[in-house]
């Protein structure tokens, strides 16, 4: 055997201890699950988790929406009950269509065979999820050398008639594109064209991966298709129930073989829910791994001798997320936008821009100010309406926006407000508003220039290039007051992390990864945001928070471009609930505030709202009226809705925000109770 050969078997071995060990470091969480399973419970899961995967099944076609209408006004339900029905349905009634979707989805998935000393070894399976690329794992390919002595073996199967069917046999293509992560597993590679020229997906179809959330739930089925041991195409068909996910990992009971390894993962709507790339073995308590008949297992025993006890598959919105952050030429980036908007990987997104670090140099920015125009002297009243007339000539209509809003311009930014609101309006059939009668305090910029220290003490960090969980560490340890890292495992507990699951010390990219990267991860993984977005939105709530110096300079900016008479509407966003219920304990007498709306706020987390400046969860002082509206796949309303009864009387709107925008404000005034509530008021006199 070459020494690429054992380094391969080695990998392979290494995958399936690491398995093993994940496997171990979940046991309390797993029999928590199976507990519930065995208690009737049918889906043990969070009851957002719940919420996301019915509106998911139904989106995608899973289920017939008279089917579910009828069944669940059959009997009085709930609406966590109504969730777990559509999915448990989705479960018992399959369409006609989910036999040929099925036959569609095994199309893309191919033999992987390796040319060695003059013979042609099956080796494992891959499958294509792109016109031109076929993933599998790393252990499979690990690396470009070892891919070009493989070839890909489509139609190695069966016909209905029982017979062999015509393979089609394409070679790969590691030159054109090639990409791998030894830690997660998979590996990416280019499938050479067919000799007419189509490229392979145009000949057996691909599946269309996504990064969104909502694709499986704990105690749901999965369907596997691949080549165990070398053999024809097989299928382990929806017997096969999840028993734990993991940050990064999913757990499943099912009966594969090893030559699985680089199979598919499928939910029943054919969905890529993982990637298939290890069985875990049953293990003595001296780490040693079992025979079937309970006896020490060793090498030359052979797989089928080992007592296997689950199987392991890579989640698939974790390989995307990888790939989204790879240094890639415009080529290969090219290559990755064929998998399509749903994955998160095209133009537009790719190569995603380094965040803003203390210390980090980004793009040369004024320090100026924006303003609504783009000079300060031709726009003297920035953030101001253009008319003082509007609603009653008394009641006034204030938009508070959140972080990250540096260098935009506050009149697009307040059209793009408007522009939601008024879908709201006319939905819940009221008037729409024009921007001009909007007043918009415009400080991001300024935050922007205090959080990189352009205008604080805030010490520079020095570094060139970090991940989202190393960035997390860092942030923790220049936090103001040491609170960042206890925000993080708020949310994420909130967010339902098991708290008595495994520190998360493994390695990440190129970078350390401490005790941060498990929270962090947990509440990507369960949301419509990434690592880095989470990670910054909670700095600067941080920092906010804990420097005084940095407070007091957002609520002057803010109190700058204020009414001080009148009756307020108070329309927040994000870290802008934060200050917008520090704002409300300075209002002028002479202002009163009718109505409060906080969209995607952080409020409902205690390191947050312990920190007001009212401190802890509070009744807004004067606030007549009060809306918390909240998407439960955005990671900044983790925590929400305001459950704490000292937060006193308030309205809770739980909405479906759209996929990729569950934290735009723009989305969340697009909802009609949202948009109603605040035209309602506007148009009393």
């Amino acid at each position: 055997m070459s020494e690429t050969g054992r380094s391969n078997g080695e990998l392979h071995q290494q995958a399936r201890d690491e398995a093993a060990r994940r496997y171990e470091d979940s046991t309390a969480e797993r029999e928590r699950i199976e507990g519930e399973l065995a208690a009737g419970v049918r889906f043990p899961d969070a009851p957002d988790a719940l919420a996301v995967r019915a509106d998911r099944i139904l989106e995608r076609g899973g289920l017939s929406p008279s089917a579910v209408v009828a069944d669940i006004h059959a009997e009085a339900m709930d609406l966590p009950d109504a969730n777990e029905r559509i999915i448990d349905l989705s479960n018992e009634l399959q369409a006609w269509s989910f036999l040929p979707r099925g036959v569609r989805a095994g199309s893309s998935v191919a033999r992987i065979t390796l040319r060695r000393d003059g013979r042609e070894l099956p080796h494992g399976t891959g499958f294509l999820v792109s016109p031109r690329l076929m993933l599998t794992n790393h252990h499979v390919l690990p690396d470009e050398s070892f891919a070009r002595r493989c070839f890909a073996e489509f139609n190695a199967q069966v016909t209905v008639d029982n017979l062999p069917d015509a393979t089609v046999r394409m070679e790969l293509d590691p030159g054109a594109f090639f990409a791998a992560d030894r830690r997660l597993d998979f590996a990416l590679v280019a499938v050479a064209p067919a000799p007419d020229g189509r490229p392979p997906g145009e000949i057996f179809g691909w599946n269309r991966l996504s990064v969104q959330i909502g694709k499986l739930v704990l105690g749901e089925k999965v369907n596997i298709i691949g080549h165990p041991d070398g053999r024809l195409k097989e299928i382990v068909l929806r017997d096969n129930a999840v028993l734990v996910r993991l940050d990064d990992f999913v757990h499943y009971r099912t009966d594969t073989r090893p030559g699985n390894s680089g199979s598919p993962v499928f939910n029943d709507q054919w969905e890529v829910v993982a990637l298939h790339h290890s069985g875990v073995p049953k293990k003595d308590d001296r780490g040693r791994v079992l025979r079937k008949d309970g006896q020490p297992w060793h090498e030359g025993d052979g797989d089928d001798a080992i007592e296997w006890v689950a199987n392991e598959g890579v989640r698939i919105s974790v390989i995307l997320k990888h790939l989204a952050r790879l240094d890639l030429g415009p080529a290969r980036r090219a290559l990755l936008t064929e998998m399509g908007p749903d994955s998160g990987l095209d133009q537009s997104t790719a190569p995603l821009p380094a965040p803003t670090l203390p210390g980090v140099t980004p793009p040369p920015a004024s320090t100026t100010p924006a303003t609504e125009s783009g000079t300060d002297a031709q726009q003297p009243r920035v953030g101001r309406p253009a008319r003082s007339t509007a609603f009653g000539g008394r009641r006034h209509l204030l938009f508070l926006h959140g972080r990250d809003q540096h260098g935009k311009v506050p009149e697009v930014l307040r059209r793009e407000w408007t522009a939601g609101l008024n879908r709201g309006l006319t939905l819940a059939s009221l008037p729409p508003i024009d921007p001009q009668d909007v007043w918009f305090p415009f400080y991001g910029t300024r935050l922007h220039n205090l959080v990189t220290g352009q205008e604080s003490a805030v010490e520079a960090i020095g570094l060139d290039e970090v991940s989202a969980a190393a960035a997390a560490e860092i942030f923790a340890a220049k936090s103001p007051t040491g609170s960042y890292d206890r925000l993080l495992y708020e949310a994420a507990a909130r967010a339902g992390m098991p708290q008595n699951g495994p520190a998360a010390t493994e390695g990440f990219g190129a970078g350390l990864v401490g005790t941060l990267h498990r929270p962090l991860s947990w509440l990507a993984a369960r949301s419509d945001l990434d690592e880095w977005t989470i990670a910054t939105f909670l700095r600067d709530v941080d920092l906010y928070l804990g420097d005084s110096a940095v407070r007091q300079s957002v609520l002057d900016s803010v109190m700058a471009t204020m009414p001080t008479t009148g009756e307020l509407v108070l329309v927040t966003h994000s870290l802008g609930t934060v200050v917008g219920l520090d704002l409300l304990t300075r209002l002028p007498e002479t202002l009163d505030p009718v109505l409060l709306v906080t969209a995607g706020s952080p409020l409902g987390l205690d390191g947050v709202n312990e920190r007001l400046l009212a401190r802890g969860p509070h009744r807004p002082p004067r606030v007549r009226d009060w809306v918390n509206v909240w998407c439960p796949t955005d990671s900044v309303a983790i925590g929400c809705p305001l459950e704490d009864e000292r937060w006193g009387k308030l309205t809770q709107l739980a909405v479906s925000n759209g996929r990729d925008r569950a934290h735009k404000i723009d989305e969340y005034l697009a909802h009609s109770e949202a948009a109603g509530a605040i035209g309602s008021v506007l148009g009393r006199t």
